[in-house]
């Protein structure tokens, strides 16, 4: 388990090397799909939440991160933690691999996590996108405990870790607000775009 760890760690640390260079995905939501059916609304969701979090966490301060409402509350360093977290449990589930339980935390650093989170919604909705509606059925959610396996429908997905994640994005712009950095007022998530 540790040898799978350390080549995971690896194998992220190139992929955010490569993607340094590269502006992060989510600066704007990117335009809806043509067409319109069970894969592309849910890319939307993701692209949505992608949309969010870039901006929750554009500007994050080291007192931001570490910002927490009360003694038995997370930080905000915890809760992106647990974002990430949740998106790849989506990333998972469209790629049709399971999530090892219990999950090995890796070492990141905040910039680390974030790109990570970005491109895991990113890749998940590039895969939605270019699935057919049938495959639907086959994007269940899977959970592996040594020999022990849990399978859950995609439609666990959409109350799941997508609506959570949405949930948590949303504790993130309250707990920068409270530590004194506000979200950028320009951003309409409505449009997702930025305002001039």
């Amino acid at each position: 388990m540790k040898m799978f760890s350390i080549l995971l760690l690896m194998a992220i640390t190139t992929f955010l090397g490569a993607q340094e260079n590269a502006e992060l995905p989510y600066q704007t939501i990117p335009d809806y799909p043509d067409e319109f059916n069970a894969c592309t609304v849910v890319a939307r969701m993701v692209d949505g939440l992608g949309f969010r979090y870039y901006w929750a966490t554009e500007g994050l301060r080291d007192e931001d991160l570490q910002f927490k409402p009360g003694d038995e509350a997370r930080t905000s360093a915890e809760t992106l933690e647990h974002i990430h977290g949740l998106c790849s449990v989506v990333l998972n589930s469209v790629k049709k691999v399971p999530n090892i339980r219990p999950s090995e935390q890796l070492e990141m650093t905040f910039d680390e996590r974030r790109k990570a989170t970005l491109y895991f919604l990113k890749e998940a909705s590039d895969i939605l996108k270019s699935s057919n509606p049938k495959e639907m059925e086959e994007f269940n959610i899977v959970f592996q405990r040594g020999e022990t396996s849990s399978e859950f429908p995609f439609w666990n997905q959409l109350n799941g870790p997508l609506a959570d994640a949405i949930w948590h994005v949303g504790q993130v712009v309250l707990m920068r607000r409270s530590s004194g950095n506000p979200f950028n007022s320009k951003v309409s998530v409505f449009s997702g775009k930025v305002r001039e």
